[in-house]
């Protein structure tokens, strides 16, 4: 199987009190080691020079093919967390978007966008309207004002017919003319909450397994990732109960070295509710 992720890596500045630690980060990053462990994965991404190499090493060495294209910056966050599952975010410099002539060519399995800084424009969506396309929305619904990252409403028609769709809760609230019934699954997580989905216009509730979780960053970026594979080759409530599962355990671990039969056990403990009788 062959997946292909867009999106910035990025060059993130963590903030934790007097804590300060300078990492690669970025949805796209996170959701690519998700699917390494059961894909062959490719990542279409733009760095400035400056971006250090190891970080994109980091990558090859887990089998990812990495597709760099030239950009003057590199989009580089600051992350101030208030707790594990609040944060601050400062837009420190920016990549260049993407534009269409740069996807690459072939055959792909699964194509998961996942913009960071509005570096894919709404309508190079509809290049991937025929394919199985999965988006977080996260990158398109951010504004910059002196820096600071804010949350923008958008029409959010571009996206009715991607397959699978995942925004937190506070995002999905900026997502204006999107109808549940004509995207296959919208994952709408809310960090160690219950979460909802909506598969095929029936709505469903999870409930995340609880774990001792330290940092949360990352988090919707692997569970799109996860349960993306899984319902390429599962039915719907296997595939949500094992994305969580696979979620649950990188945040306890914050890396992807874990057997798979661990997530299937644990993925006996995500609670999936269906809603019945919706008005």
């Amino acid at each position: 199987m062959r997946c292909l992720v867009i999106g910035h890596i990025t060059h993130d500045i963590i903030v934790k009190g007097s804590e300060r630690i300078e990492r690669v980060g970025g949805g796209a990053y996170y959701s690519s080691l998700a699917l390494s462990k059961f894909c062959e994965v490719v990542v279409l991404t733009k760095v400035g020079e400056k971006f250090p190499i190891s970080w994109l090493n980091e990558l090859e060495e887990h089998g990812i093919s990495v597709i760099i294209l030239p950009s003057k910056n590199s989009t580089t966050y600051e992350l101030k967390y208030i707790n594990e599952n609040r944060r601050t975010l400062r837009l420190l410099s920016k990549a260049e978007p993407f534009s269409p002539e740069e996807i690459p060519e072939g055959k792909f399995d699964i194509i998961l966008l996942n913009p960071v800084a509005n570096e894919i424009p709404p309508e190079m969506v509809h290049n991937f309207e025929e394919e199985w396309l999965a988006v977080d929305i996260q990158g398109f619904i951010r504004e910059v004002k002196n820096e600071s990252i804010r949350l923008k409403d958008i029409d959010g028609s571009f996206l009715s017919k991607v397959k699978i769709l995942h925004a937190d809760v506070n995002e999905f609230k900026h997502l204006n003319n999107i109808d549940p019934k004509k995207v296959d699954v919208l994952l709408i997580s809310n960090g160690p909450e219950s979460g909802i989905v909506y598969h095929e216009g029936q709505k469903y509730l999870y409930k995340p397994i609880k774990k001792d979780v330290k940092e949360s960053t990352g988090a919707g970026d692997v569970f799109l990732a996860a349960f993306s594979y899984f319902y390429k080759t599962l039915p719907f409530i296997p595939a949500l109960k094992r994305a969580n599962a696979f979620t649950a355990m990188f945040l306890e671990r914050r890396n992807f070295d874990f057997p798979l039969n661990e997530v299937l056990e644990n993925a006996k403990f995500v609670e999936v509710e269906k809603v019945n009788n919706e008005k």
